[in-house]
C-alpha cells in the first residue's frame, strides 16, 4: 500500500465542505440538546404527576430509541404527516433531541447536588422560585455538570456520521463520495479519522477551560 498525497489534495476541497456541515451539526446539537434537557429536567421536578408522567415517558422513549431509527424517521415519516424538514435540519433536531435525554439526566444529578442549606437560605431570605433557580440553583447545578455535558459534546460528534443516512454529505459522507468516484479509501479515511482526534481533543479543552472558569 502506497500513501497518496496528491489524493489527499484532490480529497482536501470536500473534507472543509464536510468539516464545515459536521460542526455545524455539533454545534446545533449541543446548543438544542443543553437547552431542552435542562428544560425536560425542570419540568420533571414540578410536583404535578400530569407533567412529570408524559415528560418521563417522551423522554424514556427517546432515549431507549436509536439515534439512526429517529433519524429516518424524522427525515421520512414526518413528511407523510406534512412536517417537511431539510436533512440538515432533521439530522441536527434528532441529535439535539435525542442527546437532551441524557443531558436532563445530568442536569437532573447536578441539581439534586446542590446542598439542601442552598434552598433552605433561599427561602430564608424570601427569594421569589424564579429567582432561587436563576440566582442561586442553577448556577450551582451548572457548574457541577460541565465534565458530563463535556463527554455528551463528544459523544455527539462521534455520532455525527449517521446524518450520511439522511443524504447530509458531512465528513464521512464526503469520504465516502470521494473514495467511491477515485477507488480510493486509505487517504481521506485516514483524513477524517485524525480530524475527529483533533476535534474532540479541542472539545475536551474548550470544555476543561470552562469548567475552571466557572470554578473560580
Amino acid at each position: 500500500m502506497n500513501w497518496d498525497w496528491n489524493a489527499v489534495r484532490d480529497f482536501m476541497p470536500l473534507f472543509w465542505d464536510g468539516l464545515l456541515v459536521t460542526l455545524q451539526a455539533l454545534v446545533l446539537g449541543s446548543l438544542i440538546s443543553f437547552t431542552l434537557g435542562l428544560v425536560w429536567a425542570l419540568l420533571m421536578r414540578t410536583p404535578t404527576r400530569w407533567v412529570q408522567w408524559p415528560v418521563g415517558i417522551v423522554t424514556e422513549f427517546v432515549r431507549d430509541t436509536p439515534l439512526l431509527v429517529q433519524l429516518f424517521f424524522l427525515f421520512y415519516v414526518l413528511p407523510e404527516w406534512g412536517l417537511t424538514l431539510s436533512a440538515m435540519a432533521t439530522g441536527v433536531v434528532a441529535i439535539g433531541l435525542h442527546y437532551s435525554t441524557y443531558t436532563m439526566q445530568v442536569y437532573r444529578a447536578g441539581i439534586e447536588a446542590v446542598p439542601v442549606g442552598q434552598w433552605e437560605a433561599a427561602t430564608a431570605l424570601n427569594l421569589p422560585k424564579a429567582r432561587t433557580w436563576r440566582a442561586v440553583i442553577l448556577p450551582q447545578a451548572v457548574r457541577r455538570v460541565v465534565p458530563a455535558l463535556g463527554n455528551y459534546v463528544i459523544s455527539m460528534l462521534k455520532d455525527t456520521p449517521m446524518l450520511m443516512a439522511i443524504t447530509v454529505l458531512e465528513m464521512l459522507g464526503r469520504a465516502r463520495l470521494f473514495s467511491q468516484e477515485h477507488f480510493q479509501f486509505t487517504e481521506p479515511l485516514t483524513v477524517i479519522g485524525v480530524a475527529f482526534i483533533v476535534i474532540s481533543y479541542l472539545a475536551s479543552v474548550l470544555m476543561r477551560t470552562l469548567e475552571r472558569r466557572l470554578v473560580r
